[in-house]
């Protein structure tokens, strides 16, 4: 494996030399992030937010899965985005600034990423909206709250997400990014 080109950080431009092995390679802050392939049902709920997001999206936005958005010398891949405008179907990465929502489904192994440093990377490239769904029995669950919970953030003039939503399974919510998505996450499992 190559070393990166600063031997004390990575950069997204360090991924272009990495094998394709069926790993999934992310830059957080200067640190190459290595994450096995995600689980089948992780897959669905991303599969199932982004039909039904993809409905909602008027013209002009696109939806996509695991694909890196580019934050300075950054890359994370979330799950999910919704971006406006035109991107090259070749590009490495999207650029930050037309990314309007970033979704992470989190696991287990990814929780402390998931829910810590990846918002705050998002917030400093300046993505307006943050969601993230809770799969999986967590600190900080509501009593009688079902599984899967969306959480939605929304990023404050400070630069800093707040939360503007929390929707657990079997209660239907209407968000609004840039346009209005009306949703149940018990619609997300199978």
């Amino acid at each position: 494996m190559r070393v990166p080109a600063s031997a004390n950080r990575w950069t997204a431009a360090d991924l272009d030399h990495l094998p394709e092995n069926g790993l999934r390679y992310e830059v957080l802050n200067g640190q190459l992030i290595v994450n096995a392939v995600p689980t089948p049902i992780h897959q669905l709920l991303v599969m199932r937010l982004g039909s039904i997001l993809e409905i909602a999206v008027p013209e002009g936005y696109f939806v996509l899965p695991g694909v890196g958005v580019l934050i300075g010398e950054d890359e994370p891949i979330p799950d999910l985005v919704v971006g406006i405008g035109n991107i090259p179907l070749d590009a490495h990465g999207i650029p930050a600034a037309q990314i309007q929502l970033a979704v992470e489904v989190v696991s287990r192994s990814t929780a402390a990423m998931d829910r810590r440093i990846k918002p705050d990377l998002y917030a400093e490239g300046g993505i307006p909206n943050y969601w993230w769904l809770e799969t999986s029995r967590f600190k900080g669950q509501l009593p009688g709250e079902e599984l899967p919970v969306l959480v939605a953030d929304a990023l404050t003039e400070e630069g800093e997400y707040e939360q503007i939503a929390r929707c657990p399974a079997g209660r239907v919510a209407t968000l609004n990014l840039p346009f209005d998505i009306t949703l149940d996450p018990a619609d997300l499992l199978p």
